[in-house]
């Protein structure tokens, strides 16, 4: 009954919602009289004792409103005082952790209090104030009322995938910072070799944090009250270690990198010196995940490097987890891992009850969870497999795909749901949420910041606005108050991806087989598919042209919502005054997709001019000749389309490249996992299918037929090889095969 009744409440318009304002997350009560009050522009702080001079919602409220001053029309009054505000109900029963996050903010003319039970509260407090605060004329609006507001989950992490590129420091402070805004209390930052591990040199990669690094950004994240997290998998999902031949001896299966041996002494030690490193770069920090997703082959191996299967699967993984939690948890730390498959029911007990599991499962699971005394977090994600350059924030409708999909992914309403109203609330003892964000895709993380603030914010409030009405409010705030039509930009980025990915076939791939997946192991290996389009044979584009009518109609509708698009981007990134890089990155996206559209369009004017049949020789070669130019510019449209993205990404990315600070880069693929971001060492892989796609090939024989023809009519011949895999001041470094 309480799941429905939210359900309900958030189809209707909230409080703040009604009165024009919109804070994320949604505060959880709001007592407004239906006046607004105008604050500022010349404003005066007092602060009690506990906070002046100390406190970082100090920063964060001047930061907005500038200094204060000493001839204030309006004034803002700090307070800390434990105790203060009292919590209403809440899903978390650590009633201490939900009260230290309580503030009260009461509005009237001229005067604004924040009462706050804690440091960490009053900083909330003031980045509520912040978003909701809006300009007016040199002045700002606020409602006049009162806001009492706590979490429902004290812990709200989001998960920052740095495997496959690495940020410079300045851009992941810039992110913490993000985090901060949307009460986002932990960063879980995943960085297999982008961290300089003393113990273990072969794995790490040209451009890593040092140890010093990763302190300073967790000194950093505690200053606003955000906790850094590091986060390692094991024992799968680590070929980052195992594609190294110094560790393939701690491979479960010597012919794959994916998974290591849990009953190699060796390696569990190796791996547990990993994870201490870590936390001694961390120092502060309460959490650190231990991965234990999708450990597939756990207990199977029996071989001469690895016996595993004296013990069932889950106990084998119960057995590893504690292995490596204990120490962990020893020194001071709280272990998050994934309590999935293959742990059975009767596994649960062989757990450490100090872990808290990553996930929920369900009525089987969940109550056995809690009965042993392990905590749990509601997990969802912001991207997954399905999407290439952007997030599934809006779908496609399968009228306008070529390949009709038999089920939709709407991530924001998904994911918000599942936290929001998840059956386990009932039945677990859940502590807070996970919303992830995956680089497997290579997608670049400033896509994802819808998702992280919208879907994290079910955990502070679950269900009390609508995913539309949290999506409006994160754009004005997000991007600021002068920003339009948001909505729309964020659904063609959307849909544009999924015509880029929907536009082209499905073939065989030169790159590695697999060697097994979450159904066991591939014998013999299994070929894994490419993207690829088929081109036009010899005498046949007049046939390519009626097979491919349909892609092209609909490569024409989503080139004219190209235009669109990169209109919107154009013009708010003169509009914004916030996050201006964010839209930077999304025009770069933009005209990947746009790039795409253009050479499915110009593939199809090469055909209609090698369909057409010309009057005489000259005209003849006049075609082929343009056929020809038009080759030369898809090639070129593609390179610039690149080196736009290449550019834009690398403002806050390091370059990916080979070697780099006395370190190489090892290119081999995960034996199990694709990961499209890891398929080149550079950034070609945005454009890896194309690089594949035997279009040189093709247009070669363009180019003889066109020279065949001149020399029997006495014309120059044309003798500029095409080389497709020419990418300018861009060179492939690696991973695409030549033609």
């Amino acid at each position: 009954m309480i799941l429905l009744s939210l359900a309900a409440r958030a189809d209707t318009l909230s409080i703040l919602g009604a009165h024009g304002y919109g804070v994320v997350p949604n505060p959880r009560i709001v007592d407004l009289d239906g006046a607004d009050v105008r604050f500022g522009p010349r404003w005066s702080l007092v602060a009690s004792p506990s906070v002046e001079g100390i406190d970082v919602a100090v920063e964060t409220l001047t930061d907005r409103l500038g200094p204060p001053s000493s001839e204030a029309d309006s004034r803002i009054e700090l307070t800390i005082r434990p105790g203060a505000v009292v919590p209403g109900k809440a899903t978390s029963r650590d009633a201490a952790a939900v009260s230290a996050q309580c503030y009260r903010i009461e509005i009237a003319q001229g005067r604004i209090s924040l009462i706050a039970n804690s440091s960490l509260a009053l900083h909330y407090a003031a980045e509520t104030l912040i978003q909701l605060l809006r300009p007016n004329n040199g002045t700002w609006l606020a409602p006049r009322g009162r806001i009492t507001d706590w979490p429902d989950l004290p812990e709200r992490h989001i998960y920052w995938d740095d495997a496959h590129h690495l940020e410079r420091l300045p851009e992941l402070k810039r992110a913490v910072r993000q985090a901060a805004r949307f009460k986002i209390s932990g960063f879980a930052i995943k960085l297999e070799g982008h961290f300089q591990f003393a113990s273990a040199p072969a794995l790490v990669e040209p451009h890593a944090l040092t140890p010093a690094e990763f302190q300073e950004l967790t000194d950093y994240g505690r200053r606003y009250h955000v906790q850094v997290i590091p986060y390692l998998d094991g024992p799968a999902h680590i070929a980052f270690i195992l594609k190294h031949p110094e560790y393939a001896k701690y491979r479960s299966f010597p012919d794959s990198n994916y998974e290591l041996c849990a009953t190699n002494p060796e390696a569990v030690r190796f791996l547990g010196g990993m994870f201490r490193e870590l936390i001694d770069a961390n120092r502060g920090g309460r959490f650190i995940y231990l991965s234990t997703d999708e450990p597939y082959y756990i207990g199977l191996a029996d071989n001469p490097q690895c016996r595993e299967t004296a013990y069932s699967p889950g106990q084998l993984l119960a057995k590893f987890i504690g292995e490596i939690a204990n120490p962990l948890h020893d020194a001071g730390r709280t272990v998050v891992f994934w309590g999935e498959y293959p742990l059975k029911p009767a596994d649960i007990a062989l757990l450490p009850r100090h872990l808290v599991n990553g996930e929920i499962y369900g009525p089987d699971y969940d109550p056995l969870y809690r009965k042993h005394g392990i905590r749990q977090m509601i997990y969802t994600s912001t991207q997954g497999g399905e999407a290439r350059f952007f997030p599934d924030y809006f779908t496609l409708p399968n009228s306008r795909r070529l390949h009709p999909v038999a089920s939709q992914v709407d991530r924001l309403r998904d994911a918000y749901r599942t936290i929001s109203y998840s059956p386990s609330r009932a039945h677990a003892d859940l502590i807070g949420s996970v919303v992830a964000g995956w680089g497997d895709m290579g997608l670049h993380p400033e896509t994802f910041w819808l998702g992280y603030a919208t879907i994290a914010a079910a955990g502070w409030s679950p269900g009390s606005v609508s995913i539309d009405e949290a999506a409006a409010a994160f754009y004005r705030v997000f991007y600021g108050d002068s920003v339009t039509r948001m909505d729309r930009l964020y659904q063609l980025m959307s849909q544009q991806s999924h015509f880029w990915l929907d536009s082209w076939e499905w073939g065989p791939s030169p790159r590695k087989p697999l060697f097994g997946n979450s159904a066991g192991v591939f014998v013999p290996r299994k070929a894994v598919q490419d993207q690829t389009l088929n081109l036009p044979q010899a005498g046949g584009a007049a046939e390519w042209l009626k097979s491919n009518e349909r892609r092209l109609q609909l490569a024409a509708e989503f080139l004219a919502e190209n235009d669109e698009l990169l209109g919107l981007l154009e013009e708010n990134i003169r509009r914004t005054d916030r996050n201006r890089y964010n839209l930077e990155v999304y025009l770069a996206v933009a005209r990947i997709y746009r790039q795409n559209l253009e050479m499915l369009l110009d593939i199809g004017r090469i055909c209609s001019l090698l369909e057409h049949e010309a009057r005489e020789p000259k005209e003849a070669i006049g075609q082929l000749d343009r056929a020809l130019e038009l080759a030369r510019q898809i090639r070129q449209q593609r390179n610039t389309a690149y080196r736009d993205a290449v550019a834009t990404y690398e403002k806050s990315w390091f370059p990916r490249v080979a070697e780099a600070g006395g370190r190489r880069f090892l290119h081999d693929l995960d034996d199990v996992k694709d990961h499209v971001g890891d398929r080149t060492i550079d950034l070609s892989y945005m454009i890896e299918r194309e690089l594949q796609l035997p279009f040189g090939a093709w247009v070669e024989t363009v180019r003889a037929q066109r020279n065949l023809l001149a020399t029997q009519h006495h014309v120059a011949t044309d003798d500029r090889t095409f080389n497709w895999l020419d990418m300018g001041d861009h060179p492939v470094v690696g991973g695409i095969p030549g033609e």
